[in-house]
């Protein structure tokens, strides 16, 4: 018979417990960064601090400088976190959208968050399965997907932060002096980043308490402290943050994702308080929820901060239930076969997953075209022209190598404001101007040109006019209105209304007169400028055809001035016309009905 050798067999159990970590760990991260990745573009919901963050990061990636709206706060620290990222993945020339760009950076942030949550919760003593399901709530929760995407700097604090926790939740046996330094550098790195991290200090500070001797929780104190007093004293001007202005999406926006998973975390913290494992990362997560009911506060960031502690305390409520209480005088034993955790984790599966189906369909599905195409329109008709820009047009012209110097943000036109030649702004933006003087005075004076979505993109110096409001528009009708009856000239439905309606560029109206004197022409269709029919400017653009479609195309080549079209092109059906933006003035004025 051959002896058992039985720290052998521990040995080798002990191996494959830990290689099922790893493996179970390495899926959660696939996940976590998958689901995100699904999810990068999605426009909605969206903080209105992310464009100035967004700008912020490729400003200092790009060595040059931007004056936000002031909606965003202060964060020197974290965008120089985000702005490392792009410099050393190249991310800003990789993407033609910046938002996304930047937002790898968030996708990175969520898995490390998914680690260091695995982690804790281990080292707090929660069982295999409940350290699973922590992990597993954060990376499939809509609520979490939705936050955790889009480009806030409290990521990054959170992140700080749980490392923080990790190490200052080692054990005391295996905890070395480094230990408690790097956990008051990772709690100094989260305060700068974002000061709403300071409500984290608590349960940091529990935990130390709870797991080390006095010396090394006073030694531990004192790092923090003094990193403290340095960074908000004299390197304050560099490195101190600051909190930003409330904007929409409220809360509301935020909880209709998944309020299965906003329930579950206010029972566990709730009733973490009572737990003594979970204990000080309730207190924490209460501060945090505390907080959220402060309207002078933008609830996605104590939102942001709480998004990952409040899984851990569902997962150690999960694992108290499920674990029972022993009889009096009994030591708790632990169940070989454990069924009613579960139970419990089926049952929360089967609930959370019926909240996910609803909030999966609220993330939109694709990213907002609408600034993409006026960064297109614009570069195709005013390309390096003096534009007055919000956050996002910035980051959106500055990234298609627009010269910066050209860009005027509103946020610097407080008192004084440079003269521009356009303006491209987002909703937002339109909402911001009103808040500086010199820049709504400027506004004051535009004239709207193009629309794409919410973005308007609007030309100073050119005199508004409306269809049928001025003598110029007028003209354009009565003569669009003599085409569309003439007998040289077929045209039908839509293409007659716009003649008559008094939408169509009066140069295409006068080449087309003098052309039906040659030739019978068919006009086809007037093609809409993308943008520029919302914005009620005449069409420009012709289908036209003919007996003979090469005369055609040699007559609109052929003219000159005033009438020369920007191109001229064979297409099918017939030649299309495109004539440059903004007819001069007064060309159809001396036309009046007979």
């Amino acid at each position: 018979m051959v002896p058992v050798d039985v720290h052998g067999r521990r040995l080798v159990g002990a191996a494959a417990i830990r290689l099922l970590s790893i493996d179970v760990v390495l899926t959660l991260l696939v996940i976590t960064g998958g689901a995100r990745v699904l999810h990068l573009a999605s426009p909605s919901p969206s903080p209105a601090t992310e464009p100035a963050t967004v700008a912020h990061v490729f400003a200092l990636s790009h060595l040059t400088s931007f004056t936000d709206t002031g909606v965003t706060g202060t964060s020197p620290f974290g965008w120089a976190q985000l702005a490392g990222y792009a410099l050393i993945s190249r991310a800003f020339d990789r993407t033609t959208v910046p938002v996304t760009a930047v937002r790898e950076t968030m996708v990175i942030t969520a898995v490390l968050c998914a680690v260091l949550l695995w982690i804790l919760a281990r080292r707090l003593g929660l069982p295999f399965w409940a350290a699973t399901m922590a992990v597993v709530l954060m990376a499939v929760s809509p609520l979490a997907i939705g936050m955790q995407r889009v480009v806030l700097v409290e990521h990054l604090a959170v992140t700080w932060i749980l490392a923080a926790l990790v190490l200052v939740a080692t054990p005391r046996e295996r905890a070395r002096p480094w230990h408690d330094v790097l956990a008051a550098s990772c709690l100094l790195a989260a305060v700068l980043t974002s000061p709403f991290a300071l409500l984290a200090l608590p349960a940091a500070g529990w935990l130390l308490v709870r797991r080390r001797e006095a010396p090394r929780v006073a030694f531990t104190a004192v790092v923090f402290t003094l990193g403290l007093g340095i960074a908000f004293g004299p390197a304050g001007p560099v490195l101190r943050p600051e909190l930003p202005e409330p904007g929409p999406p409220g809360i509301a926006g935020w909880v209709a994702l998944d309020p299965v998973f906003v329930v579950l975390s206010m029972v566990a913290i709730v009733a973490g308080m009572v737990l003594p494992r979970t204990r000080p990362l309730a207190v924490s997560a209460l501060l945090l929820a505390a907080v959220l009911a402060l309207p002078a506060i933008p609830v996605e960031l104590p939102l942001a901060l709480l998004i990952p502690l409040t899984p851990l305390l569902v997962a150690e409520v999960a694992a108290t239930i499920a674990a029972g209480r022993p009889p009096a005088g009994h030591r708790r034993v632990a169940s070989r076969r454990p069924v009613p955790a579960v139970v419990l984790a089926t049952v929360l599966t089967f609930v959370s997953v019926a909240g996910w189906a609803h909030g999966f369909t609220r993330l939109g599905p694709a990213g907002d075209p609408a600034l993409t195409q006026a960064r297109e329109w614009l570069q195709d008709n005013a390309s390096g022209a003096v534009v007055l820009v919000d956050d996002a047009s910035w980051t959106e012209l500055a990234a298609d190598r627009w010269p910066t110097g050209s860009l005027i943000p509103i946020g610097s036109c407080a008192v004084t404001c440079a003269t521009p030649e356009w303006a491209v702004l987002t909703a937002s933006g339109q909402r911001e101007g009103s808040r500086f003087p010199a820049a709504a005075a400027v506004l004051a004076g535009s004239t709207k040109v193009a629309v794409f979505g919410s973005v308007t993109v609007s030309r100073f110096g050119e005199p508004s006019d409306s269809p049928g409001a001025t003598e110029e528009s007028g003209a354009r009708s009565r003569a669009g209105a003599a085409l569309a009856v003439s007998e040289r000239i077929r045209c039908e439905g839509r293409t007659c209304d716009a003649l008559s309606a008094g939408r169509v560029d009066p140069r295409l109206i006068a080449t087309v007169a003098a052309l039906a004197t040659l030739r019978p022409l068919r006009l086809v269709d007037f093609p809409a400028m993308p943008g520029e029919a919302a914005a009620d400017q005449p069409l420009r653009r012709l289908v036209v055809s003919g007996n003979d479609e090469a005369a055609i195309a040699d007559f609109f080549t052929g003219q000159r001035a005033t009438f020369q079209p920007a191109s001229v092109t064979r297409v099918r059906g017939g030649v299309l016309v495109t004539y440059p933006l903004f007819p001069p003035s007064g060309l159809l004025t001396p036309f009046s009905s007979p």
